[in-house]
């Protein structure tokens, strides 16, 4: 069971680190984030029984774990008016990356699992079953999560 569970984790840790980098801002929170996640899939892998698939498992198991200890955390989040000019630091060839990077973390917690798990490639259905809401809804809240992605990138683009 434990080298099943290890190759699980080799095969789709990239799943975990886009959850830790889209929640997380510094490498050693980052680093914590994936342990606790890995501890968290760990204790819930007796209890896998495959009626969903792997990857839909971990990305429930991750986004709730990511959530949980994000709203754990005793620091103030301090926010501002304004988006540091992070982008204009990077290479041109980013920059797009860099700008929805900026823009996915000032959504809330609830749309940044659900875009993230559409900019995945996972289906509505996929997306329903791990968020548990319905697929209709899934549509309607991506709907407004990427017009208002739109929203802040055009701000940021024009406010740099």
């Amino acid at each position: 069971m434990k080298e099943e569970f290890l190759d699980l984790i080799k095969q789709h840790q990239g799943i975990i680190h886009k959850i830790c980098k889209l929640y997380r801002d510094s490498l050693e929170n980052r680093q914590d984030l994936f342990q606790e996640i890995v501890y968290q899939l760990w204790k819930s892998y007796p209890k896998f029984r495959q009626e969903s698939g792997v990857t839909t498992w971990m990305y429930r198991i991750s986004l709730n774990t990511a959530l949980a200890s994000f709203r754990k955390q005793t620091t103030p989040i301090k926010y501002t008016d304004s988006v540091p000019d992070l982008v204009e630091e990077q290479s041109s060839s980013n920059d797009g990356y860099e700008q929805l990077l900026i823009a996915l973390k000032q959504l809330n917690e609830g749309e940044r699992a659900v875009i993230s798990l559409y900019l995945e490639d996972l289906s509505y259905k996929e997306i329903s079953e791990i968020v548990g809401i319905s697929e209709s809804n899934v549509g309607v809240r991506l709907n407004r999560i990427k017009n208002k992605l739109k929203q802040l990138v055009k701000e940021h683009s024009y406010g740099s």
